[in-house]
């Protein structure tokens, strides 16, 4: 549920609230949640300012490699990544401006991959000869050597949440972590030519392990900096789940019962990210069985016209019901097992 000023005024309207009450209440709010991430116009332009910085700098610095070698782009990125931290220290201690402050705080840390692969070319240390093995080919070409640039971001990022208390330097450390699940499975298995299969199993496994890191930040922070790990942990996860193949029946089962388990989570600890997977990993398995049951049937599309507008079903009843689903949890949850979830954001009390 999200108010408005409008909300209070019609509360001032209804005899339940004063109207000075009501603009009083809504200052503090406003006041309370300014430096929160909303979807209003001035939040949208810094986040999408920064992304445009962020994306551009990797576009203009891939360039000057072909141009200049390493050694221009460990400097313009470390002159860029300093003049990100000198304004994101103005903008966030001397002016409160939390959010444009942690967003530049936030695009120097995204600096550090250019900076590290810059001085490892710049010094030697960067493999060279084949073109897979350029800046350009990160987010395509997945092989070991990347490892130490992952890292580098991982350790910068949290280096800079030691200090900045911003939960959107968050993702570029949930990002390099699910690049680095990949980067790591020609390490893992100890060859560079690895299978489809082994990759699948270690973006499972590494995700599992995003998502317990994500709950256990979940259960310490008041500020919501699981949300990240949680995304990323979840498209590590579900995805390696998923495009596993299996052909037996069991096993498509229990892929459905996972899902299932994923939407169930999703009420319990109050992320929706887990009932989007959930939910469309279900809706694989439906649709897997009715094409198994209707192949080559004129009933098969009305088969999955009735599954859809199951679903939405699904969706109005929970949307009605939701309160009480909730407290029907809250009533049937061992008191341990209440223990367990996040303590500030759950809502099954």
């Amino acid at each position: 549920m999200k108010l408005s000023k409008s909300d209070f005024e019609w509360a001032s309207t209804q005899n339940l609230l004063s109207p000075a009450q009501a603009e009083a209440l809504w200052q503090a709010f406003e006041t309370r949640y300014r430096d929160q991430p909303q979807f209003i116009i001035s939040h949208l332009a810094y986040y999408f300012g920064a992304l445009l910085v962020i994306l551009s700098m990797g576009w203009f610095l891939s360039l000057a490699w072909q141009q200049y070698g390493g050694g221009s782009i460990f400097f313009i990125s470390g002159v860029y990544a300093v003049a990100f931290v000198g304004a994101g220290y103005h903008l966030w201690f001397k002016e409160q401006q939390v959010i444009p402050g942690g967003l530049l705080f936030t695009m120097s840390v995204c600096m550090v991959p250019l900076m590290v692969y810059g001085f490892q070319e710049m010094s030697g240390l960067w493999y060279d000869g084949t073109q897979s093995e350029q800046l350009e080919n990160y987010h395509i070409v997945i092989k070991s050597n990347w490892f130490f640039i992952d890292l580098s971001t991982i350790l910068a990022g949290l280096l800079a949440l030691r200090f900045i208390p911003f939960p959107f330097l968050m993702a570029p450390v949930a990002f390099s972590l699910w690049y680095m699940s990949m980067d790591l499975t020609p390490l893992l298995f100890g060859k560079m030519d690895f299978d489809w299969h082994e990759r699948l199993w270690v973006s499972l496994i590494f995700g599992l392990m995003m998502l317990l890191v994500a709950y256990a930040i979940d259960r310490r922070t008041k500020q919501d900096y699981a949300f990240w790990m949680y995304l990323f942990g979840m498209l590590a996860f579900w995805g390696g789940l998923s495009l596993l193949e299996s052909d037996s029946e069991s096993g498509k089962f229990l892929y459905f019962l996972i899902n299932l388990g994923l939407i169930l989570l999703s009420v319990l600890l109050q992320r929706k990210v887990f009932i989007v997977f959930g939910a469309l990993g279900v809706l694989g398995y439906l649709g897997h069985l009715a094409h198994d049951l209707f192949r080559d049937v004129l009933l098969f599309p009305i088969v999955l016209s009735l599954i859809g507008i199951f679903v939405i079903y699904l969706g109005i009843q929970y949307q009605r019901y939701s309160p009480l689903i909730e407290q029907v949890l809250a009533h049937h949850l061992p008191d341990d097992l209440k223990r367990l979830l996040p303590q500030y954001r759950n809502k099954v009390e």
